[in-house]
């Protein structure tokens, strides 16, 4: 199975479909965090880090958006803080970010583009880096990509990630341990702190705008 670029031919979308059988269980779409560094300094610059994402069913899936939700354990992180961006195989496109009522920070890869497409048995390579701003607290935080297949106004929920837990540090430094988050990115998710909020990420995107209350 070979990795492609998004910038491939096949890394762009230009049909929505994705075939999965209805009683597999699982996402034809799957999904790794790699090389993504376990600490961020506010103010410090961005990191760099990309998404696999790898379609393991026979048929071609396009028009994937990732959705990457951001959950800090003293829920004080603010959309403004966060400074995302993902490449698209020709440019950087911004990733802008709303907050939840349950105070998840979510970001949608959109930004005008038509999504990604892989194909069978293949995987796309999603560049992406990360900053946060010179005002942020300290403190932990989890995230994780959940994928979504857009359909005009509508959208099937394809992929997820596992959690990938890091800390923003005071003061300055560098990349540290790219190796451990990496790992701790593919041990499984944390639970509860992160399960309902995918979920409010594919709401977001498949219905336009966020179900304040489907997790009530």
């Amino acid at each position: 199975m070979g990795a492609r670029a998004a910038g491939d031919p096949g890394g762009v979308s230009q049909e929505p479909v994705c075939q999965v059988a209805s009683d597999s269980g699982e996402f034809p779409i799957g999904t790794a965090v790699h090389r993504g560094p376990d600490t961020y300094h506010p103010g410090g610059g961005y990191e760099r880090w990309s998404l696999d994402l790898t379609n393991a069913t026979d048929s071609g899936c396009g028009n994937i958006h990732p959705v990457l939700v951001l959950v800090d354990e003293k829920r004080k992180l603010r959309p403004a803080q966060i400074q995302l961006e993902f490449h698209d195989g020709a440019r950087w496109r911004p990733v802008p970010f709303e907050k939840t009522d349950q105070d998840e920070n979510l970001g949608v890869f959109d930004d005008g583009f038509p999504g990604f497409s892989v194909g069978p048995g293949k995987t796309v390579t999603v560049r992406v880096r990360l900053a946060f701003t010179s005002d942020t607290r300290p403190g932990h935080v989890v995230a994780a990509a959940a994928l979504v297949q857009r359909r005009d106004d509508d959208g099937d929920w394809v992929g997820e990630s596992r959690d990938y837990p890091f800390d923003i540090v005071a003061g300055g430094g560098g990349r540290t341990r790219p190796g451990l988050a990496e790992e701790l990115a593919r041990t499984g998710p944390s639970g509860a702190l992160l399960g309902l909020g995918a979920t409010a990420a594919a709401l977001l995107l498949c219905g336009g705008a966020l179900v304040r209350g489907a997790r009530r």
